[in-house]
């Protein structure tokens, strides 16, 4: 056989990459593009292989070019340049090349030609192309190339890479308003820092004087600009960074703000008045779907005084009808980077659904004829769904049920795993915390502090709880109890738990409430989180506009006690439900006179009755992260095997080949089917996996490894007898370690290695026990063939 692709790569392609390795330019081996999918399937957490360009060519440190994929020697050179395609498309590059270290095949993105050549292009040759076909000038074309700033140890993602370079070509081309939609969790204040860091190192403005920038952050809560301010922004010097609170501050070039801090009341017309029209050159809005480009909003006027500056609105929310507004006035995303990219990357946490219904959730209340609420008031006479409870009517033993079914689910899992629970408003997250904390009063005893209200009239002891919540070296609080204020913009890296109770029918909610548990934190262990959802709000998964599907969804019964009902599983398929706006959704009973001490609740509050637990619904996606289903190990195996081949002799005849088995083991395994786990499922512990695959695809017959060794021992013996005494026991030494443990005991020249074959010489010894390298090679290869034909 000839040399592998390393092979290729050190001793063929690298001479050709001459001048790529050169400063300024740079060349990057074994580019990783992504962290590998991560896959939940069989009971265990694991990632797929991540993706790797064999070479990535850059014309400086932080701007690459083109990507580089080598075959071996005697393939086809053309044979990776669609993966080489793939490549370049996911990275946003104009250049792909394959080779094989002899001939150079080219795909030019800029022109749409394929071209055979010897030898690649320079570094300046390509720039040039770029250049060209871009229409760059060279003085924006040289300021593209300003380096990343790398002090706070953060390099930059592939995607994060695009945007910045796209938003920082859209600014010196002078275009001044900007979008750039990148899902929750993936880092979109790293993205506004470097943005921010390299128009400031440029001593680029907005009127072209010779000065640095003046950069204004907006959003609409204060730890959306803390966090910011404090973390990523801190590489900045601290001097010219500030805060507006209160006071026009003049004299800094990096300022933070909220919304409401600026805006104009009926008493005061707005700080940001203080300011002249132009005195800011670039503006950021963070979460800028959250109202700041709605016509009729205040946060509207603040940006149109500030017309002449130049801004950037990032968000997680892809166009829809409830943030049409934002697209229209940031005009369409400069790059786009979904939540199912995200999670496909593995740069993303997949996530686990548990639908839970309720007897009151499921059929509907009605209160009986003589129910008064705890205020003495009659209950008016209708039929109550999802959607009235605890807007228009509150129901105690329902959010009792829920609590308990929290905290038994909490038991089951990880009681200090951190959650975060979605309430309708006020009263309702006050009554979840009191219900909460009394259910785990073994734990509250010693950690007081374990259930903690989150909410703005929870005010600094709420923001004080928070942050300790966000903290991934603090244990408690374990449970945050919300209803609006964490739904965006929050970094809580070690969230596990998601918690909808209350109704989210907008999908930008959605995406910004699942966004809460997306981030990766593999340092404590959390990969995946979960999804408990007592409203159904989860039907909005069945969505065409949600563009990340769930890893599994769970519908369980509960009974009154928030236990779970035995049987009550079940498996059904998502129906997309219509999606309603909040907007103008007056609740039922909702009397529009504010509470006060002489005015009675908005709503009613009833406190008795009973409410149960009715059914347990379980979907899941499969591992290729584009269908919701049913999910059986083995009914999946057998599907995806039959798609990939036509019958067991063509697994067979590939099996043989230690190499064609290892690309097999990996495509499954790419499909998150892992052999040891249907060993498990199917009862079989000491089957052959190829036994196995096929009986499980093809329904053919099951032998052990043992079975299979000692039929062949049976049935071949003149394979044995041809060899020498010394040759032959160590075909035989092998033989019995792949009855111990399977066809990887095969592989050389780790099986060479053991010490029952090291008794025998070094590997040279033993080729010369067989011929040589090639006989043995040869004998080996034989061995494994007549294991599965014998």
């Amino acid at each position: 056989m000839g040399p592998n692709e390393a092979d290729t790569c050190r001793k063929y392609v690298l001479p050709k990459l001459q001048g790529w390795d050169t400063e300024p330019h740079f060349l990057t081996e074994q580019y990783y593009i992504d962290a590998g999918r991560i896959l939940t399937t069989g009971g265990k957490v694991r990632r797929r292989k991540r993706k790797f360009a064999d070479y990535l060519l850059c014309y400086s440190r932080d701007f690459p070019l083109a990507v580089v994929e080598a075959k071996r020697k005697y393939k086809h050179a053309q044979d990776g340049l669609q993966q080489a395609k793939d490549y370049a498309e996911l990275l946003g590059l104009k250049f792909a090349y394959s080779t094989n270290g002899q001939s150079i095949y080219e795909f030019d993105y800029t022109t749409g030609l394929i071209t055979q050549m010897d030898s690649f292009p320079s570094p300046n040759e390509l720039w040039v192309r770029l250049k060209q076909s871009e229409g760059l000038s060279d003085e924006v074309a040289e300021e593209l190339l300003t380096p990343f700033d790398l002090t706070g140890g953060k390099i930059p993602r592939y995607y994060q890479r695009i945007a910045i370079h796209r938003a920082l070509k859209a600014i010196l081309s002078r275009q001044k308003r900007l979008l750039l939609t990148l899902a929750t969790g993936t880092g979109k204040t790293t993205v506004a820092f470097q943005i921010c860091q390299m128009l400031w190192n440029l001593g680029w403005n907005a009127t072209d004087e010779h000065r640095k920038p003046r950069i204004l952050f907006l959003a609409d809560r204060n730890i959306l600009v803390d966090d910011p301010m404090l973390k990523d922004f801190s590489a900045f010097p601290e001097d010219i960074i500030h805060k507006i609170q209160g006071e026009a501050v003049k004299s800094r070039e990096i300022y933070f703000a909220i919304y409401q801090a600026i805006a104009k009341d009926k008493n005061y017309p707005g700080l940001y008045r203080e300011y002249s029209s132009g005195f800011f050159d670039f503006i950021v809005v963070d979460e800028c779907h959250r109202g700041s480009a709605r016509d009729d909003s205040n946060w509207r006027e603040i940006l149109e005084y500030f017309q002449p500056a130049y801004q950037l609105g990032l968000t997680a929310t892809p166009l829809r009808d409830d943030n049409v507004d934002t697209y229209q006035y940031f005009s369409n995303p400069l790059y786009t980077y979904s939540l199912a990219q995200g999670i496909e990357d593995g740069f993303l946490a997949p996530y686990r659904v548990h639908r839970v219904s309720t007897s009151y959730d499921a059929l509907g209340w009605r209160p009986n004829p003589d129910d008064i609420d705890r205020y003495g008031r009659a209950i008016p006479d209708e039929e109550y769904q999802t959607g009235d409870f605890e807007r228009a009517v509150s129901l105690k033993v329902r959010t009792g049920a829920i609590a308990r079914h929290i905290t038994d689910f909490l038991k089951k899992t990880d009681r200090f795993g951190k959650t975060i629970v979605f309430c309708v408003d006020e009263e309702h997250v006050l009554e979840m915390v009191a219900a909460l904390n009394n259910l785990n009063a073994d734990l509250t005893k010693q950690y007081p502090d374990y259930v903690c209200r989150v909410t703005s009239a929870a005010g600094d002891t709420g923001k004080s709880q928070l942050y300790k919540f966000k903290d991934v070296l603090t244990q408690t609080p374990a449970i945050a109890v919300t209803s609006r204020l964490l739904t965006t913009g929050v970094d809580i890296p070690t969230c596990k738990n998601v918690v909808l109770a209350r109704v989210i029918r907008s999908m930008t909610d959605f995406k910004q409430v699942v966004g809460r548990g997306t981030r990766v934190d593999e340092d404590n262990g959390k990969l995946f989180f979960n999804i408990l959802d007592y409203t159904h709000s989860t039907r909005l998964f069945a969505d065409p506009g949600f563009d990340g599907e769930p890893a599994l969804i769970e519908t369980e019964a509960m009974n009154d006690q928030g236990q779970t009902v035995e049987g009550s599983q079940q498996v059904i398929e998502p129906e997309a439900d219509e999606v309603e706006s909040l907007e103008g959704d007056a609740p039922r009973g909702f009397t529009g006179v504010p509470d006060d001490d002489d005015t009675p609740p908005h709503k009613y509050y009833f406190d008795g009755g009973q409410c149960e637990v009715i059914g347990e619904v379980v979907y899941e996606l499969d591992p290729n992260g584009n269908r919701l289903r049913s999910f059986k190990l083995v009914d999946y195996t057998k599907e995806q095997v039959r798609i990939l081949y036509r019958s067991a002799l063509e697994i067979q005849q590939r099996w043989v080949n230690p190499e064609e088995r290892s690309q097999i083991i990996d495509q499954l395994a790419d499909r998150g089917i892992d052999f040891e786990d249907l060993k498990i499922v199917t009862n079989q512990p000491d089957a052959d996996p190829f036994d196995l695959l096929c009986h499980i695809a093809f329904n053919a017959p099951v032998m052990t490894c043992q079975q299979r060794a000692e039929r062949l021992k049976r049935q071949k013996k003149d394979f044995f007898d041809q060899y020498g005494a010394d040759a032959k026991a160590i075909l035989e030494i092998l033989l019995d370690g792949y009855a111990q443990g399977g066809p990887q005991q095969l592989i050389m020249p780790a099986s060479l290695k053991v010490k029952a074959v090291e008794k025998y010489g070094n590997v040279r010894e033993i080729a010369a026990k067989f011929g040589g390298a090639d006989k043995l090679k040869q004998a080996v290869e034989q061995l494994q063939t007549l294991l599965y034909t014998a």
